[in-house]
């Protein structure tokens, strides 16, 4: 598992179906979180920060439209009902309430797999970026998040990663150190500006052909940085 593997939350009262969802995301290099109540469920979302959550429906403590509903009053978080509520009126709810999708219990976890690797292309595109990045020799791929130079594999460590993937989903564009500070470290009142630019310094390292001359990650002096648009 790399440090950059995609964080899914796992929310079942069912233990089997999390040891069996555990197994199958783990196997695709995913990160995994799990939760078997409402309230356990929420708590892992502000906490954990996942990238996509897998919801079931029939919760014990509260339903899990509710919860789906708490989650999307604050976030786009892409969210998967699972469940053994196979009717329509329950599949359109759900979906009217924001879920990304809606997938039937017992499924097949290829199935799966493939609607968890379509919900996050979606909300990259949502977002507006491009699920895959090139420039020259360099690729990112965003759903997958892995980074690559001249068809090697780049490790990028959490916060190098986090910083890289803001300025790809805005790329092209000016971002303040502000707004860069704010998605890197957040909930952290006082960072030193000094604190991005050495993280910028050592993406320019591993990704830039000089990285005392970067064409790749650009500085706008006194206000932030700028991803040349992809290629």
């Amino acid at each position: 598992m790399t440090s950059n593997a995609v964080r899914i939350l796992v929310v079942d009262d069912e233990k089997p179906i999390r040891r069996l969802l555990r197994t199958t995301l783990q196997a695709h290099d995913y990160d995994v979180f799990e939760a078997a109540t409402a309230a356990e469920a929420i708590a892992s979302v502000h906490r954990d920060k996942p990238s996509l959550v897998v919801l079931d429906l029939g919760l014990p403590d509260r339903d899990g439209i509710e919860v789906l509903r708490e989650i999307r009053a604050g976030s786009a978080l892409p969210v998967l009902i699972l469940s053994s509520r196979d009717f329509e009126a329950a599949k359109v709810q759900a979906l009217d309430e924001g879920a990304d999708d809606y997938v039937s219990k017992p499924f097949g976890t290829e199935e799966l797999m493939a609607r968890i690797r379509a919900a996050l292309r979606h909300r990259l595109q949502q977002q507006g970026a491009r699920p895959l990045y090139r420039s020259g020799a360099l690729t990112i791929d965003l759903v997958h998040r892995r980074v690559s130079l001249a068809g090697e594999e780049v490790k990028l460590s959490p916060k190098e990663y986090a910083l890289l993937e803001q300025l790809v989903l805005h790329a092209g564009k000016v971002l303040t150190h502000r707004a860069l500070m704010a998605a890197v470290w957040p909930g952290e009142a006082e960072i030193d500006v000094q604190y991005l630019r050495i993280y910028v310094r050592q993406l320019r390292q591993k990704l830039e052909r000089d990285g005392q001359h970067p064409e790749l990650i650009q500085t706008e002096a006194g206000v932030g940085y700028r991803l040349r648009a992809p290629d």
